[in-house]
């Protein structure tokens, strides 16, 4: 009998190629559009998640010859990604809802779902390669479209959810995708990457927050390392480490976002060189490529503390039950708590966590 995949179809050029390829192993496959855009928003375009998203898949699966379904996870992905990502902010860290969408959303309720209905697998449009080592683990191994690579938003994958995934489009080069979509003629072979979180419109995360809580972000000062207030602030909502644009201060030199406290609703600026770290504390860790570290084990790895971040070498040690201290060889930009740290050994992904305090 064929192995039955259930793959989640976004509307998009990458994951309706990841159909295409699995067919044509021979895997017997069906198409799942997860439904997760708030009912009030549905006029929107929501990327990858909006009403397009779903007829656009539903066209895709025709062409292929495959069944297409639409499943609703609206109140699995408010509960686990929107007060998430809400919460983090108000509580001055900067979320990662990606990483909690895959964690939570794509990699449970949709593979618990799949594999109540009878499917051995699911599959993305992920760039990343499923793998299994000598050793008996599972774990990640980067794309071979390097700019693409999407191994840091899936690190918190655990072992069960490794065996029963299909990523097909890891071996390919986003413009070998495109051109598989034109070659079989799919109307989304040009489509455009979606490049927002999809429940926030036109980057404006603090409107979002104001608005799904109903409460206005409380103004405070600007101030310097040593306390000297520089200025006010519009609400610690709209600011991350790191952060320069939007300010709204002058001064006679750059100033950059270095410190949020919450507890005294201050900003704390500083120079380029004031946001660079050598260390972070990491919990919430997940192992992929090793089996899980043991108190006082340390490691050389390489470590992205967010998304577009390049690898950088760093040793790691495990200080006690799921918390690490992480150490870079040399200091790197805007450590940031709340969001992912994905480790790294070569092309293989070691492990994640999440972020919780940084040391400069």
């Amino acid at each position: 009998m064929k192995k039955k995949v259930v793959v989640g179809m976004s509307g998009g050029v990458d994951s309706s190629v990841a159909a295409y390829l699995l067919k044509e192993e021979g895997y017997d496959v069906i198409g799942v559009t997860m439904e997760i855009w708030p009912k009030e928003a549905e006029g929107e375009d929501g990327g990858c998640c909006g009403l397009s998203a779903a007829e656009d898949a539903r066209e895709v699966a025709d062409r292929l010859g495959i069944p297409h379904y639409v499943m609703n996870f609206r109140e699995v992905f408010e509960e686990k990604v929107i007060r998430y990502f809400v919460e983090e902010y108000r509580n001055a860290r900067t979320p990662n809802p990606c990483v909690v969408c895959n964690t939570c959303i794509k990699w449970d309720a949709l593979l618990k779902k799949s594999m109540a209905l009878g499917a051995d697998y699911i599959a993305t449009g992920h760039y990343a390669n499923v793998e299994r080592l000598a050793s008996g683990r599972w774990t990640l191994r980067k794309s071979a479209c390097v700019e693409k690579d999407q191994t840091y938003v899936l690190c918190g994958l655990n072992q069960e959810q490794l065996a029963h995934t299909r990523m097909p489009i890891g071996n390919h080069t986003k413009s070998e995708v495109r051109q598989i979509a034109a070659e079989i003629g799919l109307e989304v072979a040009d489509k455009p990457d979606s490049q927002d979180i999809c429940f926030v419109s036109n980057h404006d995360y603090a409107g979002f927050i104001e608005k799904y809580t109903g409460e206005s972000s409380e103004p405070g000062n600007y101030v310097d390392a040593k306390g000297n207030v520089l200025g006010r602030h519009r609400g610690l909502v709209h600011y991350t480490i790191g952060q320069r644009k939007g300010l709204g201060i002058a001064a006679g030199h750059p100033l950059f976002v270095k410190e949020l406290r919450p507890q005294t609703n201050e900003v704390v600026l500083g120079t380029a060189e004031e946001v660079f770290g050598e260390a972070l504390i990491a919990t919430n860790l997940n192992f992929m490529a090793i089996p899980p570290m043991k108190v006082g084990d340390e490691m050389d790895v390489t470590a992205k503390i967010r998304y577009r971040h390049e690898a950088a070498p760093c040793r790691i040690r495990l200080t006690e039950e799921d918390r690490l201290f992480c150490r870079f060889l040399k200091p790197v930009r805007a450590i940031t708590p709340g969001q992912t740290i994905a480790l790294y050994d070569g092309d293989l992904v070691v492990g994640g966590g999440k972020v919780c305090a940084e040391r400069f």
